[in-house]
């Protein structure tokens, strides 16, 4: 399998999918459309999986569900294609490595189902944060310069289904998470950025047995994940000059010959990178007087909602955009025709002269920080699971702007702790129900805490799956905790 594509004898190989999700249930689809043998094994026995196991029968791939359907790797296997959120410790994937066979991810798939006559150059967006909105953009900015693209990946739909898609795509704009990059080795991007990073899921790393060579220990692995992105990119590599981990990763990356490494900043660029000049982002790298000069892209203003974590953002969309020859103009355009979605910088209610912000988005300290940063005075609404994160750091830095914070969730003593040894001056508020109640008691007490133009902010810094099913489910409490409160 080492060498296998589109065209390879597919027929003849048996294939197992490990999970049952949305990216398990598109590589079924899609090997099956290859003519393999497909058995796809899920523990969960849920009427959702019931559901996407009926369509796939009707295909003729075999499906296992239920407890202990995934603990035995069967005999004859030529490849596993696993779910992105499996770690490599899971008995499946562990007796798949002990028996030499392949375990692929679904990214990994859909590029070879790609090669060799339908490959569609892919821009990757990866980073601890920021990656679903820079797509976003990426994929606005595209559109504008009269581009076929889709917004694909860890964004929501499938890369196996762009492949496999009967419109013929001139560029993809791709985001990838660290877990879906674990199980990638053949990926040769047309250019790739690494936003940020900074500690999370650092409990999927835990296992030793899952690091990548030469990592040392959970945020190495993790890192070093992050930077597979750029191996064997050909045309640029795009890293956050405030992030120096971003440019080592470049630095070490083994790319093609002729690759370029192109920084953005949020201050004035040098050649070579794309930043901020008079409040205009500008470009001097993709233009051929870049040593003395720089080219208009857009206005800050263009970047809604405003944040200096967005305009950054923003500019690591435009140098992948640019990097695929878009048009200044098609920059601006896409910006200024974007609307980001919901539950990022959101603004969901005001009164009094409080505003009431949902970042339910912000499921890590790093990204939570980002948001606390963006304004003055706030009254943070914070808590969830930690995922083996601290918050000492992102309590001492922010310090000065909290007028007061609640803190719920499993998790919630961790952040309680880090709020009591680097800000005792700060009311803290921690909220012991574990059940949907609890939000709305956070929203309640925080709007007595809030004084005019202050926020009131849900940047939880933490994952949702402890009370919600998603952050957006999280964020929807906020706001129906808000709208109430304040009518």
């Amino acid at each position: 399998m080492a060498t296998a594509d589109r065209l390879s004898p597919w027929p003849q190989a048996r294939v197992v999918v490990a999970g049952l999700g949305t990216s398990g249930f598109a590589a079924a689809d899609g090997l099956m459309d290859l003519g393999a043998r497909v058995l796809v094994l899920d523990d969960a026995d849920t009427a959702g999986n019931r559901e996407k196991a009926t369509v796939l029968q009707l295909l003729d791939v075999e499906v296992r569900l239920g407890s202990g359907a995934t603990a035995q790797l069967p005999d004859d296997v030529d490849l596993v294609v696993t779910s992105p959120g499996w770690r490599p410790s899971a008995p499946l994937l562990a007796q798949a490595a002990l028996r030499g066979i392949p375990v692929w991810g679904e990214v990994e798939l859909a590029w070879r189902m790609s090669l060799p006559d339908r490959q569609v150059p892919w821009l990757a967006v990866t980073g601890t944060n920021g990656k679903t909105t820079t797509v976003g953009m990426l994929e606005s900015m595209l559109t504008a310069a009269g581009l076929r693209t889709s917004a694909v990946g860890n964004v929501g739909r499938p890369i196996v289904e762009a492949v496999l898609d009967e419109v013929s795509y001139d560029v993809l704009a791709v985001e990838l998470s660290s877990f879906q990059l674990h199980w990638t080795n053949s990926l040769a991007l047309h250019s790739a950025a690494v936003l940020n990073v900074a500690p999370d899921h650092l409990e999927w790393y835990a296992d030793a047995a899952g690091w990548p060579p030469g990592a040392t220990d959970p945020m190495a692995a993790y890192a070093a994940d992050k930077a597979r992105v750029y191996t064997d990119v050909h045309r640029s590599c795009v890293y956050n000059v405030q992030d120096a981990a971003t440019q080592r990763m470049v630095e070490d990356a083994e790319v093609v010959e002729g690759a370029r490494a192109i920084g953005f900043t949020l201050g004035i660029p040098g050649p070579s990178m794309l930043g901020v000049v008079d409040d205009l982002l500008v470009d001097r790298a993709f233009i051929e007087q870049r040593h003395d000069s720089a080219i208009e892209l857009a206005k800050v203003s263009d970047v809604v909602p405003f944040a200096p974590h967005n305009v950054a953002n923003a500019l690591a969309a435009a140098a992948l955009a640019r990097s695929f020859g878009v048009p200044p103009a098609a920059v601006a355009h896409g910006l200024q025709r974007l609307r980001i979605g919901d539950h990022r910088i959101q603004t969901i209610a005001e009164a009094g002269g409080v505003r009431y912000i949902d970042d339910s988005k912000a499921t890590n300290p790093h990204a939570a920080e980002a948001s606390l940063s963006a304004f003055d005075h706030v009254v943070w609404v914070a808590g969830g699971q930690a995922k083996g994160t601290t918050f000492d750091d992102l309590v001492a830095r922010v310090a000065p702007r909290l007028r007061a914070a609640v803190v719920i969730g499993v998790d919630r003593r961790v952040i309680a702790e880090a709020l009591a040894r680097h800000a005792p001056e700060v009311p803290v508020n921690v909220i012991d129900s574990v059940d949907h109640g609890a939000m709305q008691q956070a929203v309640e007490w925080a709007a007595t805490q809030a004084q005019p133009d202050d926020v009131v902010l849900l940047a939880p810094g933490c994952a949702s799956l402890d009370m919600y099913t998603d952050y957006a489910a999280r964020g929807d409490a906020f706001a129906a905790a808000a709208k109430a409160l304040t009518g």
